[in-house]
């Protein structure tokens, strides 16, 4: 078994919190801006998207502190389209829960062979991610 680097481990860590945390933002920002007939269940899916970004970011969170780092106080950049059409809305989620992937695949490399514990919490939040991703392809399909 290889040792876990600890300090890359919380630099990743760090990087994953300040992307669930801009999610945050991101999710009640869309949330806000739906318009539609279709407007409620589609805002009751970004608040819970807002929610779950903000539950991984507590985890994320517990784990660093665990690993004796500092949860950062940054978010990651967001940048504003102005493009608020339930379409657009989506499409930008769908890359968000994608770049998201990125982050926790990144996290699995570092830790796999050191850390059963890591290894399970990176798997479990790439499934969550995957899933996530899936729905919202689902959604998009209306759109063709």
């Amino acid at each position: 078994m290889k040792a876990l680097n600890t300090q890359k481990t919380v630099q990743i860590l760090n990087s994953i919190l300040e992307y669930e945390l801009a999610g945050v933002v991101r999710y009640t920002h869309y949330s806000l801006m739906v318009v539609g007939p279709n407007r409620i269940p589609i805002v009751e899916f970004l608040r819970g998207q807002a929610t779950e970004s903000l539950t991984h970011a507590q985890q994320v969170g517990e784990i660093l502190t665990g690993l004796e780092g500092h949860p950062s106080l940054k978010i990651s950049p967001l940048e504003e389209t102005h493009n608020h059409s339930i379409k657009h809305i989506l499409t930008e989620s769908l890359a968000h829960e994608e770049k998201a992937l990125v982050y926790y695949k990144k996290l699995l490399d570092e830790v796999e062979g050191a850390s059963v514990y890591l290894e399970e919490f990176s798997r479990s939040m790439i499934s969550q991610e995957e899933a996530g991703s899936i729905e919202i392809k689902k959604m998009l399909r209306d759109f063709g």
